[in-house]
């Protein structure tokens, strides 16, 4: 079964367009350090699965494009490099703290979908996304099938 998610990131920092120009278009989601976040990742995003790529801390945030989960989930090896802007030192190879998943571009929206539009329209089938709650810090979560076709109108 197919699943559907957003997945936040900067723009100055990574953005669709570097997604767009990594080679076969995919890169790995690294440096994730929060359990929920992990705990999705791990177990229950799939290859296959859509994601709605988000840009986050910027002026306009927004949903601007399409991506799709390459690969199963497996540990993230920035948490085991010192050198690494995420290393984690109680994270053990053996028993790995932290995961990730190969993204891989899809395609940007026709438009650019701003989050001040997305919570006005939160009196419908978009109540229950995470995005719009207040207090949601989540850098991925979970979009359902209904929401992820509703906001894919809004092009």
């Amino acid at each position: 079964m197919r699943r559907y998610w957003l997945m936040k990131s900067e723009p100055d920092t990574f953005g669709t367009e570097d997604l767009a120009s990594r080679p076969n278009q995919t890169e790995p989601w690294d440096g994730v350090r929060n359990y929920q976040a992990r705990n999705m990742m791990r177990d229950a995003m799939r290859p296959g699965d859509q994601v709605f790529f988000y840009h986050s801390n910027c002026e306009t945030p927004a949903i601007v494009g399409i991506a799709e989960i390459a690969g199963e989930a497996r540990p993230d090896p920035t948490a085991f490099d010192p050198e690494a802007k995420y290393f984690d030192p109680k994270s053990d190879p053996e028993n790995p703290r932290w995961y990730l998943v190969d993204v891989r571009y899809a395609r940007h929206l026709k438009r650019a979908i701003p989050l001040a539009e997305l919570k006005a329209l939160t009196d419908g089938v978009l109540a229950d996304l995470p995005l719009v709650r207040n207090g949601n810090r989540l850098s991925i979560m979970p979009v359902s099938a209904e929401q992820w076709e509703f906001i894919l109108g809004l092009e």
